[in-house]
This record gives structure tokens, sequence and C-alpha cells, in this order.
């Protein structure tokens, strides 16, 4: 295959140290979807975009795409830095939980502009948002970025009804491998919801990212969103993300 160089946006998920003064980079692009990338020389005192490449920055980027697994960097263009967040401990690891659960359930090669579009955003206004007195895992904005994400990866959880009968009685638990809320006759194994909590994941699903914030949910209805979420992200992917456990 020809190598080509070619421009896209993307969002730095990750980085990581590569040799004595290389990063390797796991980016979202707005064209490829996920792709690895190294950035030469980037540790250099004297490197000409070091700073522009740090975790949750959003830039333009001229990629090189070899015969290797690893595209090689050859420009950037600083379009928002996230400096704000980045400087700011709780909002930084809000950040990175967002980061991951973007790495881990869109992680092929394959552009989806509104998850794209979703990342972008969720860190333009996690920029915004006042530090909430909180734990990051149960941040509003977060827990409401993840349950878009499950939908935009197609693994939106179906709280109207219970998911095994269709039955519109009380809805106590949440099954992840059926998808879906269950009422009380269909509730051995699922995890319990509090009917706050329900309420609350409703709101996070159908209401913007931007006015998650806002939201004003109780203690319980955020561990139970939570709750939904490491368990959809258990049965559909197999994996638990590291950054809600920091």
């Amino acid at each position: 295959m020809a190598s080509k160089t070619y421009k896209t946006e993307a969002i730095v998920l990750r980085s990581m140290r590569f040799s004595e003064a290389d990063r390797i980079l796991h980016l979202y692009t707005a064209n490829r979807g996920r792709i690895g990338a190294i950035a030469k020389g980037v540790r250099k005192t004297k490197s000409r975009f070091g700073a522009r490449l740090e975790p949750l920055s959003h830039v333009e980027l001229l990629l090189h795409e070899g015969g290797g697994e690893l595209q090689t960097i050859t420009g950037v263009e600083l379009l928002r830095s996230h400096h704000v967040t980045r400087e700011d401990t709780y909002r930084l690891n809000v950040g990175m939980i967002g980061a991951e659960a973007m790495l881990r359930l869109f992680g092929e090669p394959e552009a989806n502009e509104r998850a794209f579009g979703a990342l972008a955003r969720f860190l333009d206004l996690l920029d915004e948002t006042p530090r909430a007195e909180t734990r990051p895992a149960v941040d509003p904005l977060v827990l409401s970025f993840q349950l878009k994400l499950l939908w935009l990866a197609g693994y939106l959880p179906h709280l109207t009804s219970c998911v095994e009968c269709g039955s519109n009685d009380a809805l106590v638990g949440f099954s992840a491998r059926s998808g879906g809320a269950v009422c009380g006759v269909h509730a051995a194994g699922s995890l319990r919801l509090a009917p706050e909590g329900v309420a609350g994941i409703e709101r996070l699903l159908s209401t913007p990212l931007a006015d998650a914030p806002a939201a004003q949910l109780s203690d319980r209805a955020r561990r139970d969103a939570l709750s939904v979420v490491t368990s959809s992200y258990e049965e559909h992917g197999g994996f638990r993300l590291r950054t809600l456990s920091a």
C-alpha cells in the first residue's frame, strides 16, 4: 500500500512515552475514527508541537500513513487546548473518564461523526462547568456523556418499561444482559434501582449534554446511573474503565 499524507481533526485520548523523545498517542479522529500515531521528538524541549499534543487537546493534524500500525504526526494546529480542564484535578479526572470510555467503546478505525461531535462537546462543556462537590465518577456531565456513548454504540438502556415483559409497573432493577430495566417479577439477578435512579437516568439520556450539570440528581440517582453504565460496559464490551476506580 502506498504511503500518503492527510489532514484531520483529532482529540488526544491517551499519551504514552516511547523511546527517549517520542510519544505514542491514541487519537479519535473526525475522518478515520480511532487511530494510533507516533509523535517523534515531541518530548524534546525544542519540539515544535509537544505542548499541543497533551491529553484531551482538540487539534488538526497532518498525518503520514505508512505500512505500519502507527501513523506519523508531521504537523499540528491547536484548535482547543482544554488547559482549563487539565489544570484542575477534578475536571481532569472527569475528562479522562470520558476519554477512556471513547477509547473502549469506539476503538475501531471507523469514522463516527456523531461520536466525535459528542466528545468535542463534552470537553468544551467540561471547561465551562463549575467544579462539582462529588467524586468524578458520578459527575452528571460524564454520566450523561457515557450514557449517550452507549446509545451511539448501539447499547441504549431501555428504561420506559420492563425489558422482559413490557410492563409499566414499578421498575426496580436493571439487567445489562437484557439491556434494560425490569419489574419486580423479573428482578432476580438484576441491579437494584431506586425510582429516583430510573428517573435520573432517563433525564440524562433525554436531555442535551449541556443540561446535565443542572440535572440536580440525588446521590442515589448518580450511583444508580454509574451502576448502569459500568454493568453495560462489562456485559456488552467485556471491560471496566480504569479511570472509574481512580
